[in-house]
């Protein structure tokens, strides 16, 4: 019989940024308790607290119920073997042995190994940048991704550099080498490989030139692009024109936001939505060039389809990963698009990202703090000026987009 329990809890004593709780993994032996966080959290009317379960409701419920299961399971086993030799343990060594314990033996099983426990926290973003690396290994190495962490020696890292220099520019093939690196990281704390065999002390990432070259147009730009008539033109065309406008009146909220959006999220002539990147709210004026673009797709589709822009649907994309998928799918294309439409305005480069910069350049242009808008929205990680906007009145920021036309 098991001399400790181990059970899984929403834990409400400590309430998340976004308002929701984490569910913690609670060990209890002889008295004593420790709490090993899961890396997921729930909203509270998602949980039941009486069965101690994610309710029917709860988004991710099944990967949720997955990962409870794994994990306890993992628990259990550990605490019994532990029993079978006749070692005593407590509730912090227990689980001190568990979260240090991987059973990975090649780079291919430690990939794996993240992506699965990624997958089911629910933590889509990251999951979908290791399957990224992942799958570039596996083309370089025609399948043969297991095998040992020492068979990569900074020599063999050079290929693989060489290999990418064929298709990718400094930027792509840095996120390769560092999610590599975060894969030998996690494999040194595992004790999987040793100091010595550590490929990156010699193998430096600061050799990519991972700059990124200011992308923003001004205002004459946006209104060559305003006046560029689509009347008949395909529907994707038309389609990318009004993305890239929402987004640069729409305080620069980017593409997943912008699919995300449903007719429920204006109040009182204002856009109210949660940046799905960083957890934090945003309010912005509807001004009336963006009003007007929902006005075209109301006008087109019935407001019982939720989704103010024809990107996703809610009969067809009802999990987390489906919605990823899908806009990562559109994307594509829309960016596409707009490259025939900078060429229409003899504009370059023009992209969904070229509005999220127009939009803030513009108005630090005009003399805006940047306090209110950083420049940031010229590195490739731009939740810092949502949090900028975020910390301000809706009055200083409704002054401020005053200066968009």
């Amino acid at each position: 019989m098991l001399s400790a329990s181990v059970e899984v809890i929403c834990y409400k004593s400590k309430r998340l940024k976004d308002g929701t709780f984490p569910l913690m993994l609670r060990i209890t032996k002889a008295g004593k308790r420790k709490y090993v966080a899961l890396g997921v959290s729930v909203e509270e009317r998602h949980w039941d607290f009486e069965k101690n379960k994610p309710k029917r409701n709860c988004p991710n419920k099944e990967l949720i119920e997955k990962l409870i299961v794994a994990k306890e399971t993992e628990y259990k086993e550990t605490a019994l073997e532990l029993l079978a030799n006749r070692r005593e343990f407590t509730a912090s060594s227990l689980a001190g042995k568990v979260e240090k314990k991987v059973n990975a033996k090649t780079v291919k099983e430690m990939y794996e190994k993240i992506m699965n426990d990624l997958s089911a926290g629910g933590s889509l973003g990251n999951y979908t940048i290791y399957r990224y690396s992942y799958n570039s290994l596996m083309k370089f190495t025609h399948n043969s991704l297991d095998i040992p962490f020492m068979d990569i020696d900074e020599e063999w890292l050079k290929r693989y550099e060489k290999w990418l220099r064929r298709t990718c520019k400094d930027t792509t093939i840095s996120i390769h080498f560092r999610t590599l690196r975060s894969v030998f990281n996690k494999a040194l704390e595992a004790d999987l490989i040793r100091e010595e065999s550590y490929p990156f002390k010699k193998f430096r990432l600061s050799r990519f030139d991972v700059t990124t070259k200011k992308r923003a147009i001004g205002k004459e730009d946006i209104l060559r692009i305003m006046s560029i008539d689509l009347t008949g033109a395909d529907f994707y065309l038309q389609l990318s024109k009004d993305i890239f406008l929402f987004s640069y009146f729409g305080a620069g909220i980017n593409f997943s936001d912008i699919s995300l959006l449903k007719y429920s999220d204006i109040v009182d002539g204002r856009v109210h939505y949660i940046r799905k990147k960083t957890g934090k709210p945003i309010s912005f004026p509807l001004l009336e060039d963006a009003r007007a673009i929902i006005e075209k797709y109301s006008k087109e589709r019935h407001i019982s389809a939720d989704y103010i822009f024809p990107i996703l649907d809610r009969k067809v994309h009802k999990t987390e990963m489906q919605k990823r998928n899908r806009i990562h799918k559109v994307i594509g294309h829309v960016n596409k698009q707009l490259k025939v439409l900078g060429e229409m305005a003899g504009i370059e480069h023009l992209t969904t990202y070229v509005a999220r910069h127009s939009y803030a350049t513009v108005l630090k242009r005009a003399g805006v703090s940047v306090e209110l808008i950083s420049e940031t929205l010229g590195h490739s990680d731009l939740s810092t000026t949502q949090i900028y906007l975020d910390s301000f009145e809706n009055s200083q920021i409704d002054k401020a987009m005053e200066n968009l036309k």
